[in-house]
């Protein structure tokens, strides 16, 4: 049984050692790593990644990336592709095959097969002499001096560096063909990261009342709109002109400094310099805006007319926060 100090060293070691490890890479970064995304962003056809073992479920993570950032991917299991999977690669394909050791029998009978139809080979490699690494057009070196498994056996840093690897490619990709965040949106609709980059405050606000006073209006009527709309707040319009706006905490506050409030009108009370948004930014936005002023409630605005009034509430429901 191990102590809790035992526990911390070894959880302290394999941190080094997989740190030291993704190191390491930083001088493989060369110039094939260059002609590998050059040709990764001109091919016709998908990238298929490939292995076998953990790192098949690391070629899936990878698959997972490029595809969610622009770069059309599927994978293949080394194992099943030389049991009919094959069929899944089109001509103009580019194939990555992930390999520590690179001398698997899987990947032995795979990537002749491979070549024999054409198709450019991409070595993840954790041995650039291996069979895989001397069959291959590219190499992409993975090699690491040790994993943090204390018997040097288990998978640990050997995957962490293909983990990386593939990270550094999609990126790569991303920045080349300047994807950005409305790309992103198209590929994650759902959940609140779609909604940060695509959910706009006109979606939430038309959902709400729209809570309005007149400048003269007693003090009673202010009350009974912030009640009767539940927003907490009401904004105070002339015409359409948008003089303020009183919140719950401007009621607390009038209670406070006055001791009667039966002459009092909206104006009186009022916040003068409320924040706005249109209706067409961004739901994010909206919620950056609130966090830096320390309010719950924007006035949301058309081409400079009142249109309503989005609540921290409405940003909850919909899991931007």
């Amino acid at each position: 049984m191990k102590t809790i100090s035992e526990i911390i060293q070894i959880a302290q070691r394999t941190l080094k050692i997989e740190l030291e490890g993704i190191s390491s890479l930083s001088s493989k970064i060369n110039n094939d790593f260059g002609v590998i995304i050059n040709h990764l962003l001109n091919i016709k056809g998908r990238v298929i990644l490939t292995g076998i073992g953990k790192s098949a479920i690391i070629a899936q993570k990878i698959v997972a990336t490029l595809n969610s950032t622009g770069t059309p991917s599927i994978f293949m299991h080394a194992a099943d592709a030389i049991h009919g999977d094959l069929g899944i690669i089109q001509q103009n394909d580019t194939v990555i095959c992930i390999s520590k050791s690179g001398n698997t029998p899987e990947i032995k009978v795979l990537v002749p097969l491979l070549k024999l139809a054409g198709h450019t080979v991409i070595a993840m490699v954790g041995d650039i002499n291996s069979f895989l690494a001397l069959q291959a057009d590219y190499i992409l070196d993975t090699t690491t001096s040790m994993e943090a498994c204390p018997h040097n056996l288990a998978p640990t840093t050997s995957t962490t560096a293909q983990l990386i690897m593939g990270d550094m490619i999609a990126v790569c990709l991303l920045e080349c063909r300047e994807f950005s965040s409305a790309d992103f949106a198209k590929y994650h609709p759902g959940g609140s990261l779609g909604k940060r980059l695509y959910l706009k405050v006109s979606d939430l606000y038309i959902h709400n009342e729209k809570p309005q006073i007149d400048p003269d209006a007693a003090i009673r009527n202010v009350i009974l709109e912030i009640t009767r709309n539940r927003l907490g707040a009401v904004t105070v319009v002339e015409g359409d002109t948008i003089l303020g706006i009183i919140t719950d905490g401007d009621i607390r506050r009038m209670m406070e400094k006055f001791e009667s409030f039966a002459e009092l009108t909206a104006k009186d009370i009022m916040g003068r310099n409320p924040r706005l948004i249109d209706s067409d930014e961004l739901a994010v936005n909206a919620l950056s805006i609130l966090r830096s002023n320390n309010i719950t409630q924007l006035i949301v605005t058309k081409d400079g007319s009142y249109k309503g009034i989005i609540h921290l509430h409405d940003l909850l429901k919909e899991g931007i926060i």
